[in-house]
């Protein structure tokens, strides 16, 4: 038994595989002198119901962050691009780009939509930002073409969909 090596999910063909498979595992858990967490343990069909695995979220075939992993970034976007946040665009971009980073990779997996979802909603926060500071628009001229998506990838901003798209492309997944 490695240390700490403490969640893993068990597929199985059936139910019938899958009952009898938990019960092994339960019996080897209580002769190393543990107990298995009785709302975590359980038997799910995934074809039919989603369940929650180390910050994921799988439903059938599809993979997404679960809620709270999701609700926790995006405390941090909004922290980090507040109306009232001081500093250059770039530097802004800097530090949105390291926390994307990090939680792309361990995301990475999730759908596609995801990530288009997510950068669209940084970059409106982040034209929110800038239109505060630059209240003058003598050509009237909507906030996506006043700072259009190029303009926050000339910054420095990580793209969580671009980012995805060349994962995806990549021959053994690596990005």
């Amino acid at each position: 038994m490695v240390r700490y090596a403490d969640d893993f999910v068990v597929l199985c063909r059936s139910e019938s595989e899958a009952v009898s498979a938990l019960a092994m595992i339960r019996d080897w858990v209580e002769a190393a002198g543990l107990t298995l967490h009785p709302t975590k343990t359980k038997i799910v069909d995934s074809r039919t119901e989603s369940f929650a695995f180390l910050g994921y979220s799988f439903r059938g075939e599809k993979i997404y962050p679960r809620r709270e992993s999701l609700a926790k970034l995006k405390a941090r976007l909004v922290k980090l691009t507040s109306r009232a946040r001081s500093g250059s665009i770039e530097t802004i971009c800097m530090e949105l780009t390291a926390v994307l980073r990090g939680w792309f990779y361990y995301f990475r997996h999730c759908r596609w939509t995801i990530f288009a979802d997510l950068d669209s909603k940084i970059r409106s926060r982040l034209r929110r930002l800038l239109l505060r500071r630059h209240r003058n628009n003598p050509l009237r001229l909507p906030r996506h073409e006043r700072w259009p998506n190029d303009y926050f990838a000339k910054a420095g901003l990580f793209s969580l969909r671009e980012a995805h798209n060349r994962f995806g492309q990549s021959h053994q997944g690596h990005y």
